[in-house]
């Protein structure tokens, strides 16, 4: 566009008498010239009204709606109620072997995929007294068994001092252990309160096959588990209910362990369990 009507101009000022060769080299000449100038347009012989040429271009036409099929939904995951399928799992046993099975068996516990053993019980089902500890630590995630490590320890001795034990020979002396969870927690942390529900149904469903006289709750967990609160502190050395059986809340081993001073009331409620279990009031 702007060579074209640079030329036109040029041949419109040349001089006559040029040939065509002459012609073309002057137009080139002229035509560089002004673009060493900084011509960047060119304005023609006559106005162009651009707003005219805006209005009559074609406007497009909107295509046709195309019918098309509704996407389907999309998936949502189901949520899982999983302390009543651990409900529904626990109802269907009918004794502690059929238990042990049925909780190893349940998925829903995150607890399980770290864990490396299933911890279900130990000492004798025909005990007497059925003690509830917390969940196991790692020298019980490593044998299998509950209260095996340090604190397992001291509950051995604390236990012979009342002429009682998990091996004892006289199995009205004898007791039966377990915990709140059958696997470890990661690092040996307290137990939540979404797991504790979780695996509860198995918990009261074990007291109901064991059938115990006397139920003993080591700790602040199977306390909140069984009796809905905490403070192992005050709650300690008092009688109370949990299904329909008696049951007194002790201090647990490991905080024994860590507050030595605590072991005198520990002593009185070893006394207040071996009382109870002899049929005296104290």
């Amino acid at each position: 566009m702007l060579a074209r009507h640079c030329t036109s101009l040029s041949i419109r000022h040349n001089v006559s008498g040029m040939d065509s060769g002459e012609t073309y080299w002057a137009d080139r000449a002229a035509l560089e010239w002004q673009v060493e100038l900084g011509v960047t347009d060119a304005v023609l012989d006559a106005p162009v009204d651009r707003y005219a040429l805006e209005a009559a271009k074609p406007k497009p036409v909107p295509k046709a709606p195309v019918d098309r099929p509704a996407p389907p939904p999309l998936a949502t995951s189901v949520e899982i109620d999983a302390v009543a399928m651990a409900r529904a799992a626990a109802g269907g046993v009918s004794d502690l072997a059929g238990l042990a099975a049925a909780m190893q068996a349940f998925d829903h516990c995150e607890l399980k995929r770290g864990a490396r053993s299933f911890v279900f019980c130990d000492g004798q089902p025909e005990a007497r007294v059925m003690i509830i500890g917390e969940a196991p630590g790692r020298e019980e995630d490593r044998a299998g068994k509950p209260f095996v490590g340090r604190a397992g320890q001291l509950l051995d001795r604390m236990l012979d001092a009342i002429d009682m034990g998990r091996a004892h020979a006289d199995v009205a002396r004898s007791v039966y252990i377990t915990n709140v969870l059958p696997w470890r927690p990661p690092s040996n942390r307290t137990p939540d309160k979404d797991e504790i529900a979780m695996m509860l149904p198995f918990l009261e469903r074990h007291v109901a096959l064991a059938d115990p006289d006397i139920v003993v709750l080591m700790g602040n967990t199977p306390c909140q588990a069984l009796l809905g609160r905490t403070g192992i502190t005050r709650m300690r050395g008092q009688w109370v209910e949990v299904l329909g059986k008696p049951c007194l809340p002790m201090f647990h081993p490991a905080y024994l362990l860590h507050n030595p001073i605590a072991k005198r009331e520990a002593w009185a409620d070893l006394l207040e369990l071996n009382a109870r279990l002899r049929g005296v009031e104290v």
